[in-house]
């Protein structure tokens, strides 16, 4: 099927998509960091369709119908975009004209920042194991952990679906009945946290997902949700 679109010059598409100015998506053309379709652009009068895949750096840039956005997840919602016995998240996008799906997940009991897009391309990006994208978390356990369950968590603890170990683990607060403390960790399995704990004897009372990547969840209250530049999406791949 023959494209109708008017082709427009490729450092136009990328200035009103909010990579930067005109002249600095020239430099990133001139570099080779531009693909278009799976192809580096690098001629400056290079023009593009509004409909192809172009790529900064590998990440899809954001054209007119293209959406992103961070959501605060409130406890007790589901994650999924249409559920008729509880509230979910697709409640809070009713609002907006776009289809949007969640990237990745949290458990109902669970909270904190969750990202919102119509992206396919991006979503697959985001989720893939090869970007080992971490996700920090802050969460309040039972009793006071102790150095040996520390270092046991770090090094790696077996569950019925393999090893998983933490990325790292800070103790932010602890009193006689409970310690505040945050995680790192890359794994996206069900509920891997909350059985990671459970198998050194620390149930998660609480759990909180602060940031993807760099992306951080910031002053956002739950419920709450705004959309994304580009420069924010390039923070969830950011090493």
């Amino acid at each position: 099927m023959v494209n109708q679109e008017e082709p427009i010059r490729l450092q136009k598409i990328l200035a009103q998509a909010g990579i930067g100015s005109r002249r600095t998506c020239e430099l990133y053309i001139s570099e080779g960091r531009i693909t278009v379709n799976g192809q580096i652009v690098s001629e400056l009068g290079a023009r593009a369709h509004l409909s192809d895949k172009i790529e900064v750096d590998g990440i899809p840039i954001l054209t007119q119908d293209k959406v992103v956005y961070a959501l605060n997840k409130p406890l007790g919602m589901l994650t999924a975009m249409n559920d008729e016995r509880l509230p979910n998240v697709g409640d809070l996008c009713r609002h907006l004209p776009y289809r949007l799906f969640h990237v990745g997940r949290l458990d109902a009991d669970s909270e904190g920042l969750l990202i919102l897009t119509n992206d396919g391309d991006l979503a697959q990006k985001i989720s893939h194991p090869k970007h080992e994208i971490s996700k920090t978390y802050q969460l309040e356990i039972e009793g006071q952990i102790s150095a040996g369950d520390k270092n046991h968590l770090l090094r790696g603890v077996e569950l019925e679906d393999g090893s998983i170990h933490l990325d790292a683990l800070k103790i932010k607060a602890t009193n006689a009945q409970t310690s505040l403390i945050e995680v790192r960790i890359h794994s996206g399995r069900n509920r891997i946290l909350r059985r990671m704990f459970d198998s050194v004897g620390h149930p998660v009372r609480r759990l909180i997902r602060t940031s993807i990547g760099h992306l951080a969840l910031g002053n956002l209250r739950p419920g709450e949700m705004r959309p994304l530049t580009f420069q924010e999406i390039e923070k969830i791949f950011e090493k």
